[in-house]
């Protein structure tokens, strides 16, 4: 099997690292920085982003796992401590033959991103989000090619059913199971007066749904691809929808999604 580590870069993920390496080295793994089965994510859901973005041109063709070392890993099915049980999984032992995992899929989010002075497109894991720099930014949102509204606000953020648990819940969005395929629209501190009007509630778009926002003021704003910052001045549009692709986790063990989700915020 071959495989790749990508590590948080702090004391701790590097020892894992180091740990890791010996013991795939003593189970014949093959270390492949070019072409990996297996991409093993060390630290927390910031690393499990940047490991999705090295890879992002590879997503149909591996899977990622994740070993969590932060506060808060919802992307990560192994604790610091277990990665001897992971490597057991993954080579199986002498009395035990490898342990196939179950290859589940998350949907992503498509972005084209039209600028007068070039279109580029994207993919995010989590979220897209767009802000002003200077103060309020003033979008139009059109759902499938109608207009549906004109927001003035602080900005918006259009996320994934896996990212759904992230910036989109202190939004107030809904939490979504990543077997949705959906992506949802948050308010960013909407102006709701009698002169502008907003939803004022988050929005949910099905797979052959798109959404599409147009600058509509001369502003500076700074659109986010989870965590790539893009700063911008002379944005026509974006358009977002759910991608074609999906990001594969190898679960080597069973972890619910809700279960997840209960032991992050209720536990």
């Amino acid at each position: 099997m071959r495989y790749y580590v990508l590590d948080r870069g702090d004391e701790l993920s590097i020892k894992l690292a180091e740990q890791f390496h010996k013991l795939a080295a003593e189970r014949s793994l093959v270390l492949d920085a070019e072409s990996p089965e297996i991409v093993i994510s060390i630290g927390g859901d910031g690393t499990m982003l940047h490991a999705f973005h090295t890879f992002i041109d590879q997503i149909p063709n591996l899977a990622f796992v994740g070993v969590h070392t932060g506060h808060l890993g919802f992307y990560a099915d192994w604790q610091a401590e277990e990665l001897p049980a992971l490597i057991d999984h993954m080579c199986g032992t002498t009395d035990l033959p490898p342990h196939k995992p179950r290859i589940v899929r998350y949907p992503l989010l498509e972005l084209e991103i039209h600028k007068k002075s070039g279109s580029t497109s994207h993919i995010a894991l989590n979220e897209f989000t767009l802000k002003g720099v200077d103060g309020t930014v003033v979008i139009q949102v059109d759902i499938n090619d109608d207009n549906f509204e004109m927001f003035r606000g602080d900005g918006l953020c259009v996320s994934t059913p896996s990212g759904s648990t992230a910036y989109n819940k202190s939004l107030g969005g809904a939490m979504m199971h990543p077997s949705i395929d959906a992506l949802q629209i948050s308010e960013i501190a909407s102006i709701n007066n009698r002169v502008f009007r907003t939803m004022g509630s988050p929005l949910l778009l099905p797979k052959h749904h798109h959404c599409d926002i147009y600058s509509r003021k001369n502003q500076r704003l700074l659109l986010t691809v989870d965590h790539i910052n893009i700063p911008v001045d002379d944005l026509i549009s974006v358009r977002c929808q759910v991608s074609d692709k999906k990001i594969s986790f190898a679960r080597y063990r069973p972890f619910p999604f809700w279960n997840r989700v209960r032991e992050a915020f209720l536990i």
